[in-house]
């Protein structure tokens, strides 16, 4: 039992590829992440770091670093967290905080801070869920959606930087990850009087599941229903283009995005823990 590391994409999915399309709810994010790099380049990422840990000949873990972002951990055995920071600590890398369910975040930390005595605090905790049927809003609020294209590049590169700030990240969203996104299709405003007042995107389905996000409304235009309208639209989007499953992710400490998306349809699948590192 062991965790090996790589900065090589293709040497990960080689390995962990598997482990993470048996549950594609579950790990949307390494799933998700991963692909953008095989389509864009390993240059998306610059400072990537990709591991997986094997028990019994086959893989149980996996872990997903792209430098800025908090070490994004998969499901994985009791000891397999700990000997991860542990195996970090000995490269002597800067890692900024860990994403995981709550027993694995917390014994990954637990590890760190006993290694680096670097201390943890609660940056998020979040809600995974998945639609289980799509509830359009009734009545909808004026307006309608479209899809974002190289026109709007500028506001949605702004509206990007500001979903982050409000979600509590530190720095600018990566360009290069915005713009395949618009490339792609998968951003959708919501017009009204011919003047966009939010924003959703959609990850490309990788085994048949699709994630929404980012989700954003500019302040001076919430409350009026836009930010559940476009999201409903960009939902029901993934599901013409043929998603099994459409997930997306819920601070908890927001009661109000978390009750707008339970009327869209969508529920509880699991919970995650952000931690920060000083």
């Amino acid at each position: 039992m062991a965790w090996k590391l790589t900065d090589d994409v293709q040497e990960f999915l080689a390995r962990a590829e598997g482990f993470l399309r048996a549950d594609p709810v579950a790990n949307t994010v390494p799933l998700t992440v991963t692909k953008a790099i095989r389509t864009q380049g390993p240059g998306l990422y610059p400072k990537a770091l990709f591991g997986w840990w094997t028990a019994g000949g086959g893989v149980a873990g996996t872990c997903v670093w792209t430098g800025a972002y908090p070490v994004m951990l998969s499901a994985m055995p009791g000891p397999a967290a700990p000997e991860l920071a542990g195996a970090l600590a000995e490269r002597e890398a800067r890692v900024p905080g860990v994403n995981g369910t709550p027993e694995v975040a917390e014994g990954f930390a637990e590890a760190w801070t006993g290694r680096t005595g670097s201390p943890a605090r609660v940056a998020r905790r979040e809600r995974l869920h998945r639609l289980a049927g799509l509830d359009m809003p009734d009545p909808p609020p004026g307006g309608a959606a479209r899809v974002a294209d190289a026109v709007d590049r500028d506001l949605v590169h702004d509206w990007y930087a500001a979903f982050r700030r409000d979600a509590g990240g530190h720095g600018d969203p990566n360009p290069a990850v915005v713009d395949g996104r618009l490339a792609e299709g998968g951003i959708v405003l919501w017009e009204t009087g011919g003047r966009p007042v939010a924003m959703a995107g959609r990850t490309p389905a990788v085994a048949g599941t699709v994630r929404v996000a980012p989700v954003y409304t500019p302040a001076e235009h919430r409350r009026r229903g836009y930010g559940a309208a476009v999201t409903a639209a960009v939902t029901r989007a993934a599901q013409h283009a043929g998603a099994a499953d459409v997930v997306l992710f819920t601070d908890l400490a927001n009661p109000t995005s978390n009750s707008v998306y339970h009327r869209l349809g969508y529920r509880p699948v699991e919970d995650r823990l952000v931690l920060a590192f000083a």
